[in-house]
């Protein structure tokens, strides 16, 4: 994938703001002491083992939990459900093979939900579907049933969805689980177009962080009850992992630059909602 070139947003205002940030559940703390910033038009990566709390910052920025401790404001106010200034791509989405209903069907109806009134009609619809469906580099799939899309299709759509509302914030849990390579880099690329033409601030939950390495404004690296946030040459350094985990950890660089992440990882435990 060539490298895209980077917008200047030094004079970008906030758009997450994070304090001294610490979520629990019951008695157990998942991170603490968090304190970042996300601006205006940034493609930002959360990675880390599973179980270390990703998906967990995505529900406080939804207003689905609330901070055990710290402050957290999105759009310089604290989050709140339903903001439709944010579009949310979660891990769902299982579709079968025999699911008939058009993508832009599923593209229209999200549109639904985020206009109303009688000067919104049919055609206003069909309308704003088509135009997400075109962000997405996905106007020929408009027609085609779901059940006969494959992954990376699939994800096109689901991203279409989100994108309906015109959102300010796009979140993207986990959109290159299940996809190879090159797929996966095919829906980086759309994503980060996106972010580049649209300025839609973009949190991404990733395993591997290879497919996005070149496109990133910021990593926040979750582990070991901590979070590290940065450039990708800030946060992905042996001294800096070491520092996060607490125990000993090796960044290697293979020949064709990829990441390789040696020691460090929790026990992998499922997530709590």
């Amino acid at each position: 994938m060539a490298s895209l070139d980077r917008v200047d947003r030094s004079a970008d205002p906030s758009i997450i703001r994070a304090d001294h940030l610490e979520v629990a559940y019951k008695d157990k703390v998942v991170w603490h002491d968090a304190t970042f910033e996300v601006r205006r038009g940034e493609f930002v990566a959360l990675i880390g083992p599973n179980g270390a709390g990703k998906t967990t910052l995505f529900r406080l920025l939804l207003g689905l939990r609330r901070p055990t401790r710290g402050s957290l404001t999105v759009f310089g106010s604290t989050p709140r459900r339903g903001n439709r200034r944010i579009g949310y791509v979660p891990q769902r989405h299982t579709v079968d093979n025999d699911t008939h209903v058009a993508a832009e069907v599923l593209v229209r109806l999200g549109a639904s939900g985020y206009r109303w009134g009688p000067q919104f009609t049919f055609r206003h619809e069909k309308a704003a579907a088509r135009e997400a469906l075109e962000a997405v580099n996905a106007t020929e799939l408009g027609g085609t049933s779901l059940g006969s899309l494959s992954g990376g299709e699939l994800q096109r759509i689901f991203l279409a969805e989100a994108l309906v509302g015109n959102p300010e914030m796009l979140l993207l849990d986990e959109p290159l689980s299940n996809l190879d390579i090159r797929r996966a880099r095919e829906l980086v690329e759309v994503v980060h177009s996106l972010v580049r033409h649209r300025r839609v601030t973009t949190l991404l939950v990733a395993h591997d962080i290879n497919p996005l390495i070149e496109c990133l404004d910021k990593v926040i690296y979750i582990a070991n009850g901590h979070v590290a946030t940065g450039t990708p040459e800030e946060v992905l350094t042996s001294s800096s992992l070491t520092e996060l985990y607490g125990v000993p950890v090796e960044v290697l660089h293979d020949s064709r630059g990829n990441i390789v992440i040696v020691g460090g990882e929790d026990p992998h435990e499922p997530e709590r909602p």
